[in-house]
C-alpha cells in the first residue's frame, strides 16, 4: 500500500506542473473567453443558441451570432493573431467571423472562417468562406487548433498547423475594415453543434 501511495504521489507531482503550464497564456496573448460565462459577448437573434458546456462555448440553434463586445482592445481588432480550439459534431456547420460589427440579425459582414467537416456544404473547416475554399475535411468530435492572422491586409488561416489560407486582400474589394472590427461565432442551425474554447488574441502593436 505504501509503495502504491508513493507512486501516486510521484505521478501527481509530474502532472501538476504540466496542467499549470497548459493554463498559461502565450506571451502577448489575452483571453477573450473565461471558460465559464459569456461575459463580454453579445448574442443577437436567438439567445438560446449559445451556452457553456465543459469550458467551451456551444453553438446549437436557429441562425444566430455571438459577437465579442468585451474590454480587450475596445473590441476592435485590425492586425492580430487569434487562436482558439474548435470542435464539430457530425453534420454540423458553423463559423468564426473577423472584422465584423454587431448587428441585430442576418449574416455578419467581414470574413468568415469556415467550421464544417461533414455537413453538406462542400466548403470545409479553415477555408475563408466563398473566398479561399478548403475542400478537405478534418474530423468531427476532435478539437482542431485554429490560428487566424490578419497582417497588413493579408489573412492567414492555419488548422492543426496546416496553412489553408494566405490571402492578400485587394484594395476596394477587401472586407477588412480600415479601423478593424470585432469577432463573432456562428450558430448555423438546430441540426449543427459546434464548440469553441481557449479563445485568445494577440493584437499587433
Amino acid at each position: 500500500m505504501k509503495s502504491l501511495i508513493r507512486i501516486l504521489l510521484a505521478l501527481t507531482s509530474l502532472l501538476l506542473p504540466l496542467g499549470a503550464e497548459e493554463a498559461k497564456l502565450e506571451e502577448g496573448f489575452v483571453a477573450l473567453f473565461d471558460g465559464k460565462t459569456l461575459d463580454g459577448w453579445k448574442i443577437n437573434e436567438s439567445p438560446a443558441a449559445f451556452s457553456i458546456e465543459d469550458g467551451a462555448i456551444k453553438a446549437n440553434g436557429d441562425r444566430c451570432h455571438l459577437f465579442y463586445e468585451g474590454k480587450v482592445n475596445g473590441a476592435k481588432f485590425k492586425d492580430f493573431e487569434l487562436r482558439l480550439d474548435v470542435m464539430t459534431r457530425k453534420s454540423s456547420n458553423g463559423g468564426v467571423f473577423i472584422h465584423t460589427v454587431y448587428q441585430k440579425d442576418g449574416w455578419p459582414s467581414g470574413y468568415e472562417i469556415q467550421v464544417n467537416n461533414t455537413q453538406g456544404d462542400p466548403q470545409k473547416s479553415g477555408g475563408l468562406y466563398n473566398t479561399v475554399k478548403n475542400l478537405e475535411p478534418f474530423e468531427d468530435d476532435k478539437w482542431m487548433t485554429y490560428v487566424i492572422i490578419v497582417k497588413e491586409g493579408t489573412v492567414i488561416v492555419r488548422v492543426n498547423d496546416k496553412e489553408l489560407v494566405n490571402y492578400k486582400t485587394e484594395p476596394g474589394k477587401s472586407k477588412l475594415l480600415a479601423d478593424g472590427g470585432t469577432l463573432a461565432i456562428q450558430a448555423h442551425d438546430k441540426g449543427s453543434t459546434t464548440l469553441y474554447k481557449n479563445i485568445r488574441i494577440k493584437v499587433a502593436k
